[in-house]
């Protein structure tokens, strides 16, 4: 097929295709665990788009999958045939659409997947903070890591060292819910294109963390783009990049191509149509093992459980907390300037295990401007930046 574009020649002697209604998703993303197809998240899309909303314009209808289906091709040579297994099923946790699932070893050594962030939660329009761990057994929700940095589909790495047993997923730009101003995490619930590059790695314990690098796109892009490996890379079978095997100190291991390359973060409510473009870059990605300088700084809230979000963001007369416990506890909401005077506190109480939902109009505010709102547990503590207008 590929001597045949490259040439001019006709190509459609190449592909073989059937139809089959479980596989009419949108935004899902196809993997394989051994030998077994794993289609996870996304919905079925009908209509045309509009960020404004299924009831604007044209319309548009989206039902989300709320499921991994599993299915294998059967081909004998002229015929294929898909072989469903029983659908995993979960309207709650795999609500999750346009989000990256990625290839990963396992820390006991097998093959598996983790979904990363996705969007929308069930209650709220905003991205997933936690992840899901699929392997061959079934799934598992990860309330005890929150990813913060890179929720749509972008560009990813999977790295895995066997010697130290690490898991390192490594994603570039896209479009966030949150990003780093001058080591200040900032929300915006607006969701903009961002240029950060992070990583986020899986310990021989199981336990996850989110690094930002010190390095950035070159602007904001990354949004639906895709990593090329070269072709020749010491690897697994799911396509993990064995990071041991590495000979050199710098080595190329493939490139970044495709996505939107956008013109602002914001551009999805005021948009002419030249805001952004499909991007033709393509960008060469290099490892360099052993470097001595530009450490990866961690994101101290991605090793924390309370998950807190912060809406709407920015807010006029009052804001919704969203937060995660994973025992029972009170809490404290403390609203500060931007100076970091105090402004008022909230004791919470009759909290439950799991997620809780807080609501409270804004009172002790003169005027607007950049805020920070604090939660604190009897073991964490977490806090955003809210703008009030």
């Amino acid at each position: 097929m590929i001597n045949a574009i490259i040439y001019g020649l006709p190509f459609s002697a190449y592909f073989r295709q059937i139809t089959d209604t479980l596989l009419a998703v949108a935004g899902g993303y196809l993997n394989k665990i051994n030998n077994t197809f794993y289609l996870t998240g996304g919905n079925k899309f009908m209509g045309r788009y509009n960020p404004m909303g299924p009831n604007h314009g044209p319309g548009f209808v989206q039902i989300y999958t709320n499921s991994i289906r599993r299915f294998n091709i059967i081909d004998d040579g002229t015929t294929l045939v898909v072989h469903h297994f029983t659908e995993i099923y979960d309207p709650i946790n795999l609500h999750r659409r346009d989000y990256n699932v990625v290839p990963q070893i396992m820390p006991n050594g097998e093959e598996g997947l983790t979904a990363f962030s996705g969007v929308f939660q069930l209650d709220a329009n905003l991205p997933f903070l936690n992840s899901v761990n699929i392997d061959s057994s079934g799934y598992f929700v990860n309330n005890d890591f929150s990813q913060y940095y890179n929720h749509y589909h972008c560009a990813h790495i999977p790295l895995y060292s066997a010697a130290q047993k690490e898991m390192h997923t490594v994603f570039f730009g896209g479009i966030a819910q949150y990003y780093d101003d001058k080591g200040t995490l900032v929300q915006d619930n607006n969701v903009p294109f961002v240029k950060t590059i992070a990583r986020v790695t899986r310990n021989a314990n199981g336990m996850m963390a989110e690094y930002k690098l010190p390095v950035e796109m070159p602007a904001f892009l990354g949004a639906g783009s895709e990593f090329i490996p070269m072709e020749h890379l010491p690897k697994y079978h799911n396509g993990v990049l064995k990071l041991d095997d590495f000979e050199r100190d710098t080595t190329l291991v493939g490139y970044i191509y495709g996505g939107i390359a956008s013109s602002a973060p914001n551009i999805f409510f005021t948009n002419t149509g030249a805001e952004s473009s499909a991007s033709s870059q393509i960008f060469k990605v290099y490892i360099v093992k052993n470097a001595i300088s530009n450490t990866h700084e961690l994101n101290i809230q991605s090793i924390g459980t309370l998950q807190l979000q912060v809406y709407p963001n920015p807010s006029k007369d009052g804001f919704t907390v969203k937060f995660n416990l994973k025992s029972p506890s009170t809490a404290k909401l403390t609203l500060y300037d931007s100076n970091g005077n105090w402004i008022e506190s909230t004791i919470l109480s009759n909290l439950k295990v799991g997620e809780n939902i807080y609501s409270k109009q804004i009172e002790g505010i003169k005027k607007r401007g950049i805020y920070f709102i604090s939660l604190e547990t009897e073991s964490e503590k977490a806090s955003q930046k809210i703008v009030i207008h």
